[in-house]
């Protein structure tokens, strides 16, 4: 007896991935073609929307991260279908995907937006942590509800968040650089704002623009995801709003940082009690560097190559992302990117017909834009998604598309420690050499300018407070004017520089 044959659906365009770029991607293409049904086969039953979008200015965005649940993306969009189940394979020569559920589907177009997954410095130890989404965002939230200490290792965005807000409970953090947030800052911006980290905190704090996720409801995501391989999509903007980072203990605000220094082995409670070596206890002050050693016994111990040992109650895996690639690698001959992204062209093609990419999940191959360099940020999924939906709407009705403007400049907003934080284009020197020089103007507690500049030109910039200087700034990246002439006038306080170049 034959078996059973998978039931097939036909579907124009098919997206994988719930998170920002798979869902822009899918509410574009449903605009562009509404008497089509689109697919959008994702893991999770929660999608991440863009809510509140605003345009900053030419290139600036900034946008809430809202977690919906599934059906109310199809009640926006009717001509949106959500399939809630993993990918299991990808057969790019027939056109098909298979589901987990066993059934298949098959596409004209398709767009992979499957994110990416942490990189977690040891996989399969129960003390150690990865966060990549809301689900190890909460179990994170458990976890340290009954924690005194934790070890940090990493120095990417969500590091930053967490040695920010995490409160009641001794904070170690191990960082490979010399200075906090290196994928952002250089030096100067990271010492403005290490001051910030070591204060004691404010009881109020200031509001935040941006909405809060929502976290009730969720037990159906939970029970979806009791295989541990499942990786839900990224976290947003603000993901620790609405999060209680509480320990145990009753102070506010206690962290110390190991520079210049990685992970040379975890312990286990009994593998280091056989050891016979020596754990360090907290440091009193961020400058008597003399430690003693810890009696208390703890289940887990960091050896860090600088040969200090510290014990914790667990540890958070900061230590960036892989793009999540790997369901539809089987039988298909991608080309990949240096960091093992899909690589796509100016165009969010992929080197197999049909098959575009979008995301943390694809690597862009085309030649940049001087002032643009990709980042595995919301924004750029957010744009990537929708210009890939634009791509694959020409390509089918005919049409050619020039690229998008946002790729023109690289523009991200944020906030680190409460501050505004906006960088522009080549805001740390990305492949300037050493021909190039650096503007500072910075206010203790208040704000922090830098602006790149090379042969007179603006490059790039990073702005921390509120300046109100990114839309002079860039255009002033986009036009290439000459600013030789201006010298060190051009951060002087008291000469107003948006009137000036308006």
């Amino acid at each position: 007896m034959e078996a059973a044959r998978p039931p097939v659906t036909v579907g124009k365009f098919v997206v994988v991935g719930g998170g920002i770029a798979g869902v822009t991607c899918a509410e574009q293409l449903a605009i562009q073609f509404p008497s089509e049904e689109i697919l959008l086969v994702t893991a999770s039953p929660v999608i991440k929307a863009v809510t509140n979008f605003k345009q900053v200015s030419k290139v600036l965005e900034e946008f809430d991260v809202e977690e919906q649940p599934s059906t109310m993306l199809e009640n926006r969009f009717p001509n949106i279908k959500v399939i809630e189940s993993e990918v299991k394979q990808l057969k790019s020569e027939e056109h098909c995907i298979l589901t987990e559920d066993g059934s298949q589907y098959v596409y004209k177009k398709l767009c992979l937006c499957a994110g990416a997954k942490p990189k977690l410095i040891c996989e399969g130890n129960p003390y150690v942590l990865g966060i990549r989404d809301t689900d190890s965002a909460q179990e994170f939230q458990k976890q340290l509800t009954k924690a005194k200490r934790i070890m940090i290792i990493g120095n990417g965005g969500i590091a930053l968040e967490l040695a920010y807000e995490i409160e009641g409970c001794e904070v170690i953090w191990a960082i490979k650089d010399k200075a906090i947030g290196n994928t952002f800052f250089d030096a100067g911006a990271a010492e403005f704002l290490t001051s910030k980290l070591i204060a004691e905190k404010p009881e109020a704090k200031i509001a935040h623009k941006r909405t809060r996720y929502t976290i009730e409801g969720r037990k159906k995501e939970a029970e979806a995801k009791a295989n541990a391989g499942h990786i839900g999509s990224a976290l947003g903007p603000d993901w620790h709003e609405g999060l209680n980072l509480k320990g145990t203990k009753e102070f506010s605000h206690k962290i110390h940082i190991e520079t210049m220094c990685e992970v040379k082995k975890i312990y286990l409670q009994k593998e280091f009690r056989f050891s016979k070596k020596n754990s360090l206890n907290f440091p009193k002050d961020h400058h008597n560097q003399s430690v003693t050693t810890d009696k208390e016994i703890w289940p887990v111990y960091v050896e860090l190559t600088n040969e200090k040992i510290y014990g914790c109650d667990f540890i958070v895996s900061a230590t960036g992302v892989t793009p999540n690639v790997e369901p539809f690698l089987c039988g298909n001959k991608f080309d990949l990117g240096e960091d093992g992204g899909l690589k796509v062209d100016d165009h969010m093609r992929t080197s197999l017909p049909d098959i575009y990419a979008a995301g943390d999940v694809c690597s862009a191959s085309w030649q940049p834009s001087p002032f643009w360099q990709q980042m595995r940020l919301w924004t750029q999924a957010r744009q990537m998604g929708w210009y890939a939906a634009k791509c694959m709407a020409a390509a089918t009705l005919g049409d050619s598309i020039d690229m998008d403007f946002s790729f023109e400049l690289f523009a991200h907003v944020t906030k680190f420690f409460n501050y505004k934080v906006v960088l522009l284009g080549k805001y740390n020197a990305q492949s300037l050499g050493s021909d190039h020089e650096l503007m500072l103007r910075c206010t203790r507690g208040q704000e922090y300018i830098k602006v790149v500049m090379q042969n007179g030109r603006m490059m790039g910039a990073v702005l921390i407070g509120e300046t109100n200087l990114e839309e002079t700034f860039e255009n002033l990246i986009l036009n290439q004017m000459n600013l030789s002439s201006y010298g060190e006038d051009l951060l002087d306080p008291n000469i107003d520089i948006e009137d000036y170049f308006d």
